[in-house]
């Protein structure tokens, strides 16, 4: 049970144990009747074969209160894409899945790469662009939730509380993220989180100074959790990374278009394991490591648009500061192990530390030599305002595409 400590300056909002999931689910019932609830699921077609996705689909498909399910379906032929309106359509709420393989929708994508507006790499950043596009042409929702879907712990009352901070007509928030205890098969996961974001903050405070992004940063108890919810307006004007920055993205475009007092950060489930990455030692354009990188990145790059100044000598004390507060921190996470009876690999822990430490180094190296570098999505904003009709046309081609190949399909129910 979690205790109610306030941390930082967004609000936690913790799971005390007092409140069962039908009654979140009724209240939430309630709360459609006036701001609709959508969910937006991020999809690779491999995931449709997994143990992860037809369980996360068997809970969702009994949730009385979503009015719109988004799915965006990544790596899929025209084979795979039927499969999955198959897979799908067990669902009773109205639902569109996104192929952003198929042909209409890679001829929209052109269209905007044309406008120099297109998503510049294939990943979740774009697949989620597009779907939160979808929400905004659908018009269904007006408060979204978004998670991942390889989560194989799933329960249902975990996007009953992801929704709730968004949904609830008394709150004024736009905007929440979800955090969880990392712990599954006797073992503390979550290595990056522990390992290179938490220790990076404190090292980059140490480094530049008091900073209120940072303060702000440091507030989120699992940063890189992929599970958030939003008010449909926020949508408009968010810049989605295309990289493995996407979590520390969006937290960072949240910081700058709202108060903090219109943001939190939820409990949402007690348990919570899904696809593990390969470290990826050997292979820096792969895995943890290439994760790594790119976060480290984004968060040098968000400091540098807002006034500091960073030098090969800075990165290079960046990086010193980071490693000995990581390595203190393995030893903290060996004790909370060993106490709580779970297992923990110091050698695993600091080999992590130590390509972590060589990937701050080369994404200071990076960002110094390139210091222009985009690699966020324009917002939905921006891209309208190019190409007034750019919502109506995503939505045309979906719908197409979900009428023609669901055609013939006992399963098909996305119209």
């Amino acid at each position: 049970m979690a205790d109610f400590y306030q941390n930082g300056t967004v609000t936690t909002l913790h799971n005390l144990g007092q409140r069962d999931q039908e009654s979140l689910e009724q209240e939430l019932l309630a709360f459609s009747k006036k701001r609709p609830l959508g969910l937006i699921l991020p999809s690779l077609y491999s995931e449709l074969e997994g143990n992860a996705l037809p369980e996360i689909i068997d809970n969702i498909a009994q949730v009385p209160y979503l009015s719109e399910i988004v799915i965006g379906l990544d790596r899929a032929d025209e084979t795979q894409y039927r499969s999955a309106l198959k897979f799908f359509g067990e669902l009773p709420q109205h639902h569109k899945v996104l192929w952003n393989d198929g042909p209409r929708l890679r001829a929209l994508d052109a269209k905007l790469e044309a406008l120099g507006l297109a998503p510049k790499e294939m990943g979740k950043g774009r697949n989620v662009w597009y779907c939160m596009g979808y929400v905004l042409a659908s018009g269904k929702s007006e408060s979204v939730a978004l998670h991942d879907c390889d989560i194989l712990t799933y329960d249902r009352q975990l996007l009953a509380r992801l929704l709730y901070p968004v949904a609830n007509p008394l709150f004024n928030y736009e905007f929440c993220k979800g955090f969880y205890a990392r712990v599954a098969d006797g073992k503390i996961n979550g290595r990056v989180s522990r390992l290179l974001v938490t220790p990076l903050l404190k090292a980059l405070k140490k480094t530049v100074g008091h900073n209120e992004y940072l303060e702000y940063m440091d507030s989120f108890l699992y940063p890189l959790a992929g599970e958030f919810s939003f008010r449909r307006d926020v949508l408009n004007d968010l810049r989605i990374p295309s990289d493995w920055g996407l979590e520390i993205g969006v937290l960072s475009e949240m910081h700058r278009n709202f108060s903090s007092n219109r943001l939190c950060q939820v409990d949402i489930a007690q348990t919570y394991d899904h696809k593990h990455q390969d470290l990826s030692l050997d292979n820096a354009n792969a895995g943890l490591s290439k994760m790594s990188v790119d976060i480290s990145k984004a968060l040098i790059r968000k400091l540098a648009t807002q006034g500091e100044t960073f030098t090969a000598e800075t990165i290079r004390t960046l990086k010193a500061t980071y490693y000995r507060i990581a390595l203190d921190y393995v030893e903290t996470y060996r004790n909370d192990a060993v106490m709580n009876g779970l297992t923990l690999d110091i050698h695993i822990e600091e080999k992590a530390v130590e390509m972590f430490a060589m990937n701050i180094m080369t994404a200071g190296q990076t960002f110094l030599e390139n210091p222009m570098d985009t690699p966020f999505i324009p917002s939905w904003n921006r891209v309208v305002s190019a190409m007034p009709d750019v919502l109506e046309q995503l939505k045309t081609a979906v719908e197409l595409d979900n009428e023609e190949f669901s055609q013939g399909s006992i399963h098909g129910k996305c119209a």
